[in-house]
């Protein structure tokens, strides 16, 4: 015979919003050091017209990026339980990474 089962503790409802908000930061910080180094790529060894639009390219990917990330981080701290993502913030988060990642391919392939 056994007795009643212990008590389990409860599900924190805060770790999770905490990894992910965490996991958009890393995310964000990643796409700052591909921009930086996309920058760089364009301007090493001189300046050309091509280099120019294609590092524009990748700090306006960066920067859409950077604000639907901080949109994301923003919800995820307001304490309560997070709504989900809607589905056209999550893929303006895909496109601009999917664009940052062609354009630094882009230089790379150009240098």
């Amino acid at each position: 015979m056994t007795g009643p089962a212990p008590a389990r503790p409860g599900r924190d409802p805060g770790l999770q919003p905490e990894r992910t908000r965490l996991a958009w930061r890393r995310t964000t910080l990643a796409c700052t050091v591909a921009s930086v180094l996309a920058v760089r790529t364009a301007l090493y060894g001189g300046v050309s017209a091509p280099g120019v639009v294609l590092c524009a390219l990748c700090c306006a990917c960066w920067l859409g990026f950077l604000l639907a990330a901080h949109r994301r981080i923003r919800v995820l701290s307001a304490g309560r339980a997070p709504a989900a993502p809607s589905p056209l913030h999550l893929a303006a988060a895909v496109l601009c990474t999917a664009a940052l990642a062609g354009c630094g391919a882009a230089l790379v392939l150009q240098g």
